[in-house]
């Protein structure tokens, strides 16, 4: 009898018992390697139909335009809103300036230097959903100098690539925000045996990426996937927002503007300090003092800052944005058919409670999580209950009964 010819894979080739899965079909057979590949191909061109990036914004947007969509998610920081408006407006431009330009248009990468709570991530959270360029947010504690235990800076460009699919041409026209920036500070002046892998050896690390350059990225990351092909990248057009809270900034400031000088002077309204709030006085002297290197903080030529919240940006954080988080709660219960309500002193009592914690827009939140979770643990249980409402009772004493009252700032 004739033997039967053992079944292979109609694509690779493979035979069945070099398969562990042979699938068959009416004309041939498929093998498990090649399901996965034929996927990977309809993703990506699936991705690259329905996820298409301009590099272009209409006519009609101006910088006036990207700030007011801003203004529907961030209270307040119009400074800080504007040249951020400006730096993505003029971003659009270069990537549409003709190549043969005499006169080429340099990127302005920015530093938003902000108390904790005061809107740094939050601006660049709401510009990515205003952008159809590649938009990533990183961390810049995970890095470390190359050779130790660490993320090293290349990884900050393989996140941009994951956003965009590997597409290149796209991630070489994204915007990167790099949130913690103060915290790869240079932990002294004075040389030390140790080296200071995690400051100022990432800063130096950050010098060529910022200013651009072309580097080899591991897609997936440089050291679990060691044996994976290099992806070249120019990052020449790729805009940088850097931010971090810069925490004992405000008295290196307050020491630069208190300096005796010789002479005397006549002390004039312009002459006058607002203490409240020093980091509008912010200057790259004081970058350099805290703790940034000088040929860090010239490739970053916009520092902009952000100021502290009054009672009146903490109230108005509470209820106004598209994404307030009042608006949260009564969306949660609305979502068990329950209707509710906040009295006026008791959001006021809660704006009162943020401002003595001094945590800006987050203490918000975790005054409401500790004032709301009774309430969240109880009422779905409740069918017959249509409607509560939050008095200034009410929150009052959830408040002195919840752990949160020990934070008080003295």
């Amino acid at each position: 009898m004739k033997k039967e010819a053992e079944p292979c894979c109609s694509f690779c080739g493979r035979k069945k018992r070099e398969t562990q899965i042979l699938i068959s079909g009416i004309e041939g057979h498929i093998c498990e390697n090649c399901v996965t590949q034929a996927q990977q191909i309809i993703d990506e061109e699936l991705f690259q139909k329905h996820k298409k990036f301009q590099f272009s914004l209409p006519n009609s947007v101006k910088p006036k335009d990207i700030k007011k969509f801003l203004d529907q998610y961030v209270i307040g920081q119009d400074e800080a809103k504007k040249y951020i408006s400006v730096a993505v407006y003029n971003h659009y431009k270069r990537l549409n300036q003709s190549k043969t330009d005499e006169v080429e248009i340099e990127k302005s990468n920015i530093l938003m230097v902000g108390q904790t709570g005061t809107g740094k991530t939050l601006l660049a959270r709401s510009i990515a959903k205003f952008l159809n360029v590649p938009f990533t947010i990183v961390d810049a504690t995970v890095f470390t100098e190359a050779g130790y235990v660490g993320e090293d800076v290349e990884s900050i460009l393989s996140r941009l690539l994951q956003v965009c699919n590997y597409d290149v041409t796209a991630a070489q026209h994204g915007i990167i925000y790099i949130d913690e920036m103060d915290k790869i500070a240079r932990k002294g002046d004075n040389p030390s045996i140790t080296r200071d892998v995690s400051g100022e050896g990432v800063q130096q690390a950050m010098l060529k990426l910022l200013e651009g350059t072309e580097v080899l990225v591991p897609p997936q990351g440089g050291r679990k996937h060691p044996e994976q092909k290099m992806v070249k990248l120019d990052t020449s057009n790729i805009l940088f927002i850097c931010g971090g809270a810069f925490e004992g900034i405000d008295r290196i400031i307050a020491s630069r503007m208190n300096q005796s000088k010789v002479g005397f002077k006549k002390n004039t309204e312009k002459d006058k300090v607002d203490d409240t709030n020093m980091l509008q006085y912010i200057s790259p002297t004081d970058l350099r003092t805290f703790g940034l290197i000088p040929e860090l903080i010239g490739r970053v030529p916009v520092t902009v800052h952000l100021d502290p919240l009054d009672i009146t940006a903490l109230k108005a954080i509470l209820t106004e944005p598209k994404n307030a988080l009042l608006k949260q709660y009564k969306k949660i219960f609305k979502a068990d058919g329950i209707n509710l309500k906040f009295d006026e002193d008791a959001i006021d009592f809660i704006v009162e409670k943020a401002m003595e914690l001094k945590l800006g827009a987050r203490g918000l939140r975790s005054i409401c999580e500790a004032i709301m979770n009774d309430a969240m643990f109880e009422m779905p249980s409740q069918p017959e209950k249509k409607e509560f409402l939050i008095t200034h009772d009410f929150v009052e004493e959830k408040f002195e009964k919840s752990n949160i009252n020990r934070l008080k700032v003295a």
